[in-house]
């Protein structure tokens, strides 16, 4: 039998029972509907927190700190060393160590952690908060796409962006403070030299100067000027560890030379050197794939080093696992869908068995019996499949909808949680295909079995 009557033939067939066809396909249809909408779901909030953790510059970033050891509390007395190890001096994280890391392959940017304690005067009144320095490449970090007002200017501009609940003690509305200046009142940690150590009248000053590295901490101030207020702290997303209500560019934050927890340690130490160290450095490379070699490279020259790649492969198996257990849910409505394909075909069956035997003795053979009915459970399956995969789109965009009109109403920001790429789609179509065949191969092996004689006595 050639293909074009093969076709025609099951056109026919299926508009002669066109409400019990239509029922067959419309089950086929929820049945991938249910398919994809849960998997597009699935997909959806890998997508969401893939595209938040990306967004936040965790992926490609390497933290490395100093393998100083800090004491905690209610452990008393010296640290003790083994007779047969021998013991090491930890290397400072200092800017020598920061021009190395920059020379690194594969390495973009190199910025340290400037966090430090201030005041801030704003209308005749002062408040206490934590100031961080932020990097350029913080400008696509997901904590300034709803911000009110701008990002900075320039990587040196003495701008600030304030964090809004701390904007909210300085006024009750804080986007009336965009453009307005607040004054900073900070410590600036400045090297001393020796001709003022010298100066110093007396000796146990002078000493105490030699023996923190000679240094000193005095008060400064600094104006600037409010671009914008931002809803959620950055500092998790760019190396730092929460905290920060004062945003600066990170030139402008090194410019200040303020005093940090470091450096505090350091004079209790007594061993400094005069040159500032940082409490943190965050290494940007090129890509995700180069940020193990960057790490390895960096231990390798003495220091702590580590990334939230491990993180980011454990979150990738729990979407895996998430996704496997939804497509099995989802695939038990098709299964029952299935059901409903074998049973329209063999109810057609019984009321065309004349009609089979009338195209076997025309010389049809068992393989074009069997063809026809394979014909008209694909076609069922094709079309489940296509208004299955329109309507679990439909039922996602609804979830979307609903989702974002939720949050907006506990004041948060909407979100896609529904995605439906081509290879979703393209997919469940061919799984509506397969299931669709499957299910006509009982009927279809059953009606290639008739025998033609006693087909054409049955009325």
């Amino acid at each position: 039998m050639k293909l074009r009557d093969l076709s025609e033939l099951a056109a026919r067939n299926l508009r002669e029972a066109i409400l019990r066809n239509s029922l067959t396909t419309l089950g086929v249809a929820v049945g991938v509907a249910s398919l994809v909408a849960m998997l597009s779901l699935g997909v959806g909030l890998q997508t969401l927190a893939s595209d938040r953790l990306t967004k936040s510059g965790l992926f490609d970033a390497v933290f490395v700190t100093s393998r100083r050891e800090f004491r905690g509390p209610g452990s008393d007395g010296p640290r003790k060393s083994s007779a047969t190890t021998p013991k090491e001096n930890p290397k400072p994280l200092d800017e020598d160590a920061r021009q190395k890391f920059a020379a690194l392959p594969n390495v973009v940017d190199v910025y340290p952690q400037i966090r430090f304690f201030t005041d801030v005067r704003f209308d005749n009144n002062t408040y206490s908060t934590n100031v961080l320095g932020v990097p350029e490449s913080s400008r696509s970090a997901s904590a300034f796409d709803g911000i009110t007002g701008k990002y900075f200017s320039s990587s040196t501009a003495e701008e600030a962006i304030l964090q809004q609940d701390f904007a909210k003690d300085l006024s009750p509305q804080p986007a009336s403070l965009v453009g307005k200046e607040i004054t900073l009142r900070y410590a600036e940690r400045r090297a001393l030299s020796s001709d003022e150590i010298a100066k110093e009248k007396d000796i146990d000053a002078q000493l105490d100067a030699m023996m923190s590295g000679g240094i000193s901490i005095v008060s400064r101030e600094k104006k600037l000027r409010i671009v914008g207020v931002i809803e959620s702290d950055p500092s998790a997303g760019i190396g730092g560890f929460g905290g920060g209500r004062v945003f600066l560019p990170i030139r402008v934050a090194e410019q200040l030379h303020a005093a940090q927890a470091n450096d505090v340690q350091d004079f209790v130490r007594g061993g400094g050197n005069g040159k500032p160290t940082y409490a943190a450095l965050t290494i940007r490379v090129k890509n995700p794939k180069d940020v193990l070699k960057v790490e390895d490279a960096i231990k390798k020259q003495g220091f702590n080093a580590f990334s939230l790649l491990d993180a980011a492969r454990s979150l990738r198996l729990v979407f895996t696992v998430f996704d496997l257990f939804l497509g099995l849910f989802g695939s038990l409505a098709l299964t029952v869908a299935s059901l409903g394909i074998i049973n329209t075909l063999v109810m057609a069956i019984l009321e065309r068995r004349r009609e089979i035997g009338v195209l076997k003795a025309l010389g049809a053979t068992d393989g074009d019996v069997r063809s026809l009915f394979f014909a008209e459970a694909g076609a069922m399956g094709v079309v489940g499949g296509l208004f299955g995969v329109t309507l679990g789109w439909l039922i996602g965009q609804a979830l979307t909808y609903g989702t974002t009109i939720y949050l907006r109403r506990q004041d948060l920001p909407g979100v896609k949680i529904s995605y439906v790429p081509w290879w979703l789609a393209a997919s469940a179509i061919l799984f509506a295909v397969a299931v669709s065949l499957a299910a006509g191969l009982y009927p279809a092996s059953r009606a290639a079995k008739l025998n033609p004689v006693e087909a054409l006595r049955y009325e």
